[in-house]
């Protein structure tokens, strides 16, 4: 396995798409909302984390090794 340097900001970024996929997921499993609520901003929200997570993935996994 090698090693990836990350920097702070990508680390935050990281953080926040995987709270956005655990949130959305999360709406789409509860039962607080109405059912066309929780499904609308459930989707959202995982579609937003998964969306964001590939150009983050790219940029950290692509970079050269230090």
């Amino acid at each position: 396995m090698t090693a990836k340097r990350v920097t702070i900001p990508q680390l935050i970024l990281i953080a926040g798409t995987r709270v956005a996929l655990g949130v959305g997921i999360g709406l789409l499993v509860a039962g607080k909302f109405t059912k066309r609520q929780r499904r609308a901003s459930g989707w959202t929200l995982l579609g937003a984390g998964a969306l964001s997570t590939i150009p983050i993935a790219a940029t950290v996994l692509g970079r050269p090794q230090i």
